[in-house]
């Protein structure tokens, strides 16, 4: 196949969506009580960040996810999102503008590695690839800038009904010296567990080097059970992800090449990103959907989850 500059931004053709959720009664009236408690605590309307804050809790993944990260304990799970609504108005992850963390993408990079974002697995989740390899900046807060930037645009690119991505890294090229230090490692933890909880579906690591066997040693103490089973090292990919969606250097059919222009385009008018780091076009939620977006959510489930699905749904849509 002819070498291309474009990005895969939708699932393989077919692609059922997975995990699918379906919650208790219990857990339903948890999942509210937690939106209840969400909003005692959230900004006043006056507040610029009231929008923002606002969109992040009507998305229809976020209580849920806290809630699940928590194992069901409430006032954990509210500890948790309270500690994320702080962090959010702090670092306000939805408005970096685009030009302040475009450097890190120019030879693919992010402090923990490359930043491509291309593919999606068999379960219809986005991929983010990374390469130490390929680091050409020194570690810095606008690193982890970018990091948060290129997760807010997987989460973008997820299909209704996916809550979840994949983090592919890859090894290949790295050195010591390229390689991220612990503590950087331990930064990106903090930020994935803490404040994305129950956004990593899989992590892949490939081509990781005996040398640097001592780099996970490192960071293992800092893994949550939960994040730790997720993680796998040189899996045969092509179990997990379409081989259209694997780019050929990692023996897929998409035979991907990096051009930094091409690609950052790409990704800005995909999930419509103003120069500001707003929406280029606001789209607001609603508490009732119509059927459109009802099928829209649903493709990809089984048909006999269909219904459980959309309860489960419409319940959180009402939290919301």
């Amino acid at each position: 196949m002819a070498k291309t500059h474009k990005i895969i931004a939708q699932p393989a053709p077919g692609t059922r969506i997975a995990p699918v959720r379906n919650y208790t009664d219990e857990q339903m009236q948890k999942i509210h009580d937690l939106g209840e408690y969400a909003r005692s605590i959230a900004l006043p309307q006056t507040d610029p960040y009231y929008e923002w804050e606002s969109r992040w809790l009507d998305k229809p993944d976020t209580l849920p996810r806290y809630m699940r990260a928590a194992k069901w304990d409430f006032e954990d799970a509210k500890k948790r999102i309270k500690a994320t609504m702080e962090w959010r108005r702090e670092f306000k992850p939805d408005l970096i503008p685009p030009d302040e963390v475009k450097i890190e993408d120019e030879g693919g990079k992010i402090p923990f590695a490359c930043s491509i974002i291309n593919g999606f697995d068999k379960d219809g989740r986005p991929i983010i690839h990374m390469n130490p390899g390929r680091q050409n900046t020194e570690t810095s807060p606008r690193q982890l800038r970018h990091l948060v930037w290129c997760l807010e645009r997987a989460k973008d690119l997820m299909p209704p009904g996916q809550e979840s991505l994949v983090i592919l890294i890859d090894y290949k090229t790295t050195t010591l010296r390229t390689n991220p230090s612990i503590s950087t490692a331990r930064k990106v933890l903090h930020i994935l567990q803490q404040h994305y909880p129950e956004t990593l579906g899989r992590g892949l690591v490939v081509n990781l080097p005996m040398l640097l066997n001592f780099f996970y040693k490192g960071i293992s103490p800092f893994l949550d059970p939960v994040t730790r089973d997720k993680i796998r090292f040189n899996p045969d990919l092509l179990d997990l992800i379409p081989k259209e969606q694997l780019v050929s250097d990692l023996g897929g059919d998409h035979d991907f090449e990096f051009h930094h222009e091409s690609y950052w385009q790409q990704v800005l008018e995909i999930c419509n990103i103003a120069p500001d780091g707003t929406r280029a076009q606001v789209q607001t939620t609603t508490v009732s959907m119509s059927k459109v977006s009802q099928e829209s959510l649903l493709e990809g489930i089984p048909d006999d989850q269909r219904d459980k699905q959309l309860t489960s749904r419409e319940a959180i849509a009402v939290v919301a």
